[in-house]
């Protein structure tokens, strides 16, 4: 499961009293996604509960569905570059998620970018989705100092998958002038071998981090002088929301970006590495216009939270069980 599934989870689980007094949230685990406690014990579970309505937060779930149920889809990253994953995993969304979401009395999505995909590669019925926009944690949203950084750096925030696109970021950040001092700081694994001797130029560096805890990640965003988002899709993209609520202004590919976050992100076409390079320079060049997107994303930042997020799911509910 993805940190974004996760904190999408968590969120649904913390904030159960905002779902509405008449919503008693039953949780039901099941452990890891395609195991046997997933296809067997969790259907069990869940008839034990006597639930007149499952909500299944991510698109990982049984084959046997009994009971009337709420789907999230968080995003067909699978489907939509099905070159960069295994034949079975496109099975699995043929088989499994696809009569999942038909079957489903509401499909919930986090960005409306989103329903056409699940319309084209899930044969959902559009009248059935719901667009609820992920959220915030309050700790994201509370002022905070942190010292400037030894040298400038530009932060990637997400896994190293290629639908994320590294590359592009990698290219356009070598690309940069000898002026433009900034490292390129990211989170995971030092995966990247050669590539440091390829792109580190004028001094710069490639720095990874490996796994950093939230407060960690706080102060990482809010001493950057940008988040670079390169990724070629997102269902929501929860890294630049995180990053605008601190302040820190967005350059991210065009098709990433939630409805939302659009006025806030400088933006560039998939794979634009003249772009991302121009957009950069843009941080020194252009200040002003760039004060004016930060309080953009703030002011977006502010109206997303993971509580007004629970009512939106709690409404989702109600309209289902009505159906």
């Amino acid at each position: 499961m993805s940190v974004g599934m996760k904190a999408y989870t968590q969120a649904l689980l913390d904030r159960r009293a905002f779902l509405a007094p008449e919503i008693d949230l039953v949780p039901c685990g099941h452990g890891e996604n395609f195991s046997i406690g997933e296809q067997i014990a969790l259907p069990l579970e869940i008839a034990r509960s006597r639930a007149r309505l499952v909500h299944y937060p991510t698109q990982y779930l049984p084959l046997v569905r009994s009971v009337p149920y709420v789907l999230t889809i968080h995003d067909l990253i699978h489907c939509r570059f099905a070159e960069f994953y295994e034949a079975k995993v496109a099975w699995y969304y043929r088989a499994v998620v696809a009569p999942a979401a038909r079957g489903a009395r509401r499909l919930i999505v986090g960005d409306e970018r989103s329903i056409e995909d699940c319309v084209r590669y899930l044969g959902a019925e559009a009248s059935r989705i719901r667009v609820v926009p992920l959220g915030i944690e309050p700790s994201f949203l509370e002022a905070i100092s942190v010292p400037p950084p030894e040298r400038p750096y530009l932060f990637y925030a997400g896994n190293h998958r290629e639908h994320k696109d590294l590359p592009t970021l990698l290219a356009a950040w070598a690309a940069l002038p000898e002026r433009e001092r900034y490292d390129l700081v990211v989170t995971g694994a030092d995966d990247f071998g050669d590539l440091h001797a390829r792109y580190e130029r004028f001094g710069r560096r490639l720095i990874a981090l490996g796994d950093i805890d939230e407060p960690t990640l706080r102060r990482t965003y809010a001493a950057a002088s940008a988040l670079v988002h390169p990724a070629l899709w997102e269902g929501f993209g929860l890294t630049m929301l995180e990053a605008m609520a601190l302040g820190t202004p967005v350059i991210a590919c065009s098709d990433a970006v939630p409805r939302p976050l659009e006025a806030a992100a400088l933006t560039f076409a998939p794979r634009d590495v003249a772009a991302v390079t121009r957009a950069i320079e843009s941080l020194s060049r252009d200040p002003s216009a760039w004060a004016d997107r930060r309080a953009l994303g703030r002011n977006a930042a502010h109206e997303l939270t993971w509580d007004r997020f629970a009512r939106r799911i709690a409404a989702v509910y109600a309209e289902a069980l009505e159906r």
